[in-house]
Parts: structure tokens; C-alpha cells; sequence
């Protein structure tokens, strides 16, 4: 499919967007090891998550949806998921495929995980070095990309583990084979990550211990099934943002949106570039903290951003590359390395997209410099990257002409329904059929 935007103006109004993929990940696989029934409401219904319930369904687990957005768990206990009939597929997620791949290191049973195209030539070896010295045996392909087999019956050690790049996948997946490792498991990370799996573990019964930046829990931990209430998503919720201020005269209240601090460094960069943009209400669903976003027409301006943010913000970039070709003057970004191991290449992705938007962006090593301009009509490659195509849409709102932007189905993978949703708020995106 393809996007077809034309240049509209959002309207005012109060929305809500889907729930957070990576609480819903996590629901799955934990609710799933644990002891008795977990109840998820507010479950992220798209490819991603999917992917992850029937790979969970393939290892013996009982899960059925109820609900649009609410999922029933019975979990079958640590040691309770059987060997699967076939490869598991994990379709286009790589939280999927690194977080599995810490559960199944310390099962009875041998499994293959693997996945699409672009999942199958992202790079492994970040979790299969850690895993590996707690005893795992991993192989993958010669450039340490899936399929990743990993050998069952084997027993695992707890280590302490330095990451050398910050990364809550790498984390979670050391913590999760930390749950079948004797003695203790822990990890230093060089900058703070998202701790949803932190905070699930601890609601299951598990003592997860953090001082400062490290993490460590006991192995042979038993987690109970639980109530889960996943928030809205704040990488999705960052769209809406994002064309609300961009707009004229634009006012949006997001409702019940995840703000967990380890996210939060869109709305802190946004903020300091100028953005009107407010929280309201804030409480707790469970351990993970809530509240409504409001986000106002903004004159934006360009700046260096602070790279201390980086890891409170590694999903929202595409986005915020956006913000920054509509603010006065340019901006700096430095320390995004990692985004050239997404879905796509992102940095390369959006620079290709918005240069041929008509904005000026200077790519580094690690970074980029964005200039400030008009969005100029054309037509755009997402790279089959969900983040990319949304974002380069958000820029279709607000240029001079009409914006494609192609091969759009990944969009799915994160934010079901994002067509019909900014088409509720104003925004004219009309979904093509790829001919």
C-alpha cells in the first residue's frame, strides 16, 4: 500500500491512539511464565504483538483474545513451555526476536527464531555475546543475523554484564535468561533504557534490585499471573504531537498516554525546542505511570539536542527529524547511531525522504544536521519502515504539494488504524493500493 497526503490542517479534538507495543511484548511473554492466569486490557492489536502471541501459542501457551484490546494468559510456569512443532516466526519485530531469544536460552527443548526479510538481516549479536557467556549456545547466519538457533537442555549462569550501547532489548533479553540462570544476573547500562520489563517483572513477584545504573535479580524466581493495563503508546502518540504542532491553530488532547520517565525524551526535546505541549492528570495503570498530552500549534526552532536523551527517545526520531525540518533554523543531532540498525537504516531513511521533500539534512557517522525549510510535494520511499512512513506522512500535512509515500504496510506493525485516525483529526491521508 501507499499513502497519499495532501496538504489539510487538524482540527481540534480529544483522541486516543493504540497501546504500548513494547508493555503488550512484554504481557505476552511474562503472562505467558507465569503461574496462573494473567488479564491484559488495552493490548496492542497490530502485526508486531500478534506475531508474538502466536509464537507464545506455538510454545504450549493458551492465549486468547476476549477483546479487541483485552487478551486472557493462562500461563504454564517457568518450566512449563514445550518444544514448538516448527521455526517460530517472528514477523518484522526485533523486540520479539531478542526478548524470545533470552526465554528460550533456558528451556529444555532446542527452537529457531526467525523472521522477514529486514527482521532477518538485523544484527544479533548483541544478545547472542551476553547470552552466550551465561551458557546459551546460539547460532545464527555468518554476519550474526537470524534465523537464530539456540540449543535446549543446557544450564545457564547469572553474570554481570556491561552493555556497551544502551539498549532495553539486550537488557531485557539478559534478564529474562536471568530467570533460569543460578545465582545472580545483572547489568550495567551506560545510559537509561525503558524498564517495562523491570516493572512487569516486579508486579509478578520477581525482586528486581536497581541502584543506579544497575539492574540484577535472583535466578528461579517463580512470577504469578497478574492484571495488566497497557497505556496508550507514546511513540504513536508522538505522531498526533507531531502534526498538532505543525498545524495552524491546532489543539489535541491525546488521552491516557504511557509517560514512563525511561520514554519520555520526545516531549523534553519537542519542549525544548519551542513545543506548547502539557500534561494533565497523571496517575499510574499498574507500575507504569500515565497521563493526557496536550499538544498546541508551535512555532518550533532549531538547536542541538542534548545526546543525554537519546536513549529516553531511540523510537521517536524519524519523528523529531521532522519537527526539526519545521523549525527555525537547524538542528544538530549526534549519538543516533542506533538507528541505523532499525527496520531500516533511519538516519539514511528520512534524510533520503525529506531531501527529496526539499529539505536540506547533512548525514554523519552518528547523526545528522537538519535545516529548517518547506516541505515541498513529491514522492517518498519509506523503506519499509512504519516510522519512516508515518513520519514522512506527518510532512505531507503541512507541504506544498501532494506526498506519497510508499510501501506503507509496515504501518500495521505499531499503529493499526493511523489512516483513519489522523483522517478523524483533519489530516487528508488516503491509502492506495501498490499497483
Amino acid at each position: 500500500m501507499h499513502f497519499r497526503i495532501t496538504p489539510s490542517k487538524l482540527r481540534d479534538a480529544r483522541v486516543t491512539v493504540p497501546g504500548d507495543k513494547s508493555v503488550s511484548h512484554r504481557a505476552l511473554m511474562l503472562g505467558s511464565v507465569a503461574e496462573g492466569r494473567t488479564e491484559v486490557s488495552g493490548f496492542l492489536n497490530g502485526e508486531d504483538c500478534l506475531a508474538t502471541a502466536a509464537a507464545m501459542r506455538s510454545l504450549g501457551v493458551e492465549i486468547r483474545q476476549t477483546g479487541a484490546t483485552d487478551v486472557v494468559i493462562d500461563g504454564v510456569g517457568l518450566h512449563g513451555l514445550s518444544a514448538p512443532p516448527g521455526d517460530i516466526d517472528l514477523g518484522n519485530s526485533g523486540t520479539a526476536m531478542r526478548l524470545m531469544a533470552g526465554l528460550l536460552s533456558g528451556q529444555s527443548f532446542s527452537s529457531v527464531l526467525t523472521g522477514d526479510a529486514s527482521l532477518n538481516g538485523r544484527p544479533m549479536e548483541r544478545i547472542i555475546k551476553p547470552l552466550t557467556a551465561m551458557g546459551a549456545a546460539i547460532e545464527s547466519d555468518c554476519d550474526g543475523t537470524p534465523p537464530l538457533q539456540i540449543s535446549g537442555g543446557l544450564k545457564l549462569r547469572g553474570i554481570h554484564y556491561d552493555l556497551p550501547v544502551a539498549s532495553a532489548q539486550v537488557k531485557s533479553a539478559i534478564l529474562l535468561a536471568g530467570l533460569y540462570a543460578s545465582g545472580t544476573t545483572s547489568v550495567t547500562e551506560p545510559a537509561v533504557t525503558r524498564d517495562h520489563t523491570e516493572r512487569m517483572l516486579g508486579s509478578m513477584g520477581v525482586n528486581v534490585a536497581t541502584s543506579g545504573p544497575r539492574i540484577s535479580l535472583e535466578g528461579g524466581q517463580s512470577l504469578r499471573g497478574t492484571r495488566v493495563n497497557v497505556p496508550a503508546d507514546l511513540s504513536s502518540a508522538t505522531f498526533i504531537i507531531l502534526g498538532s504542532l505543525l498545524s495552524q491553530d491546532a489543539d489535541i488532547l491525546i488521552e491516557n498516554v504511557g509517560v514512563n520517565p525511561t520514554r519520555t525524551g520526545v516531549i523534553a526535546i519537542l519542549q525544548a525546542m519551542g513545543a506548547d505541549i502539557t500534561l494533565a492528570n497523571p496517575r499510574l495503570l499498574g507500575k507504569e505511570p500515565v497521563a493526557d498530552i496536550r499538544a498546541r500549534s508551535s512555532k518550533l526552532r532549531g538547536g542541538a539536542v542534548d545526546p543525554a536523551l537519546v536513549s529516553l527517545a531511540i523510537d521517536e526520531f524519524p519523528a523529531l527529524f521532522v519537527a526539526a525540518a519545521a523549525a527555525q533554523g537547524k538542528t544538530t543531532f549526534s549519538g543516533i547511531g542506533e538507528l541505523r540498525v532499525k527496520e531500516s537504516d533511519r538516519i539514511s531513511a528520512m534524510a533520503d525522504g525529506m531531501r527529496r521533500l526539499g529539505i536540506r539534512v547533512d548525514e554523519t557517522e552518528d547523526g545528522a544536521v537538519v535545516h529548517g525549510g518547506r516541505f515541498r510535494g513529491g514522492e517518498v520511499e519509506s523503506f519499509h519502515d512504519h516510522r519512516v512512513a508515518m513520519s514522512l506522512a506527518m510532512a505531507g500535512t503541512v507541504a506544498d504539494g501532494e506526498v506519497i509515500v510508499r510501501d506503507v504496510d509496515n504501518v500495521d506493525t505499531s499503529f493499526p488504524g493511523f489512516g483513519d485516525c489522523m483522517a478523524g483529526l483533519g489530516g487528508e491521508i488516503e491509502v492506495l493500493d501498490a499497483p
